[in-house]
């Protein structure tokens, strides 16, 4: 998942804030987070999800409820997202682990940051 700006925002504590938020929502989730690591602009995240549900319902959920979250501990931030009213940037990329094993791609994740 990318941010909404060029800025590095996801720097420091705000990295910090966004990886406990979506490890939280794992745990009340149909989905694990395998592994997770921030980027100064976007997010990594290896997910164990049942079939119940489409991967883009997974993000959809992380992106919502993280959104939410930023917006309460970062009010100020309201004022340089004032266009779209959005934290994370519409898209997002996807691949299932496929060819590559899961500690392959586990290690790829680690080393981003």
């Amino acid at each position: 998942m990318s941010l909404n700006t060029e800025n590095p925002l996801l720097i420091g504590g705000m990295g910090e804030f966004i990886k406990a938020s979506v490890l939280g929502i794992s745990e009340v989730s149909d989905f694990s987070v395998e592994e997770i690591e921030i980027d100064k602009d976007h997010i990594h995240i290896l997910l164990r999800i049942s079939p119940k549900y489409a991967v883009g319902q997974h993000v959809r959920r992380i992106k919502q409820q993280t959104n939410k979250l930023v917006w309460q501990k970062y009010p100020a931030l309201k004022r340089q997202f004032w266009f779209k009213k959005t934290f994370w940037s519409d898209g997002y990329f996807v691949c299932s682990v496929g060819n590559a094993s899961a500690e392959t791609i586990r290690k790829y994740i680690q080393e981003q940051g």
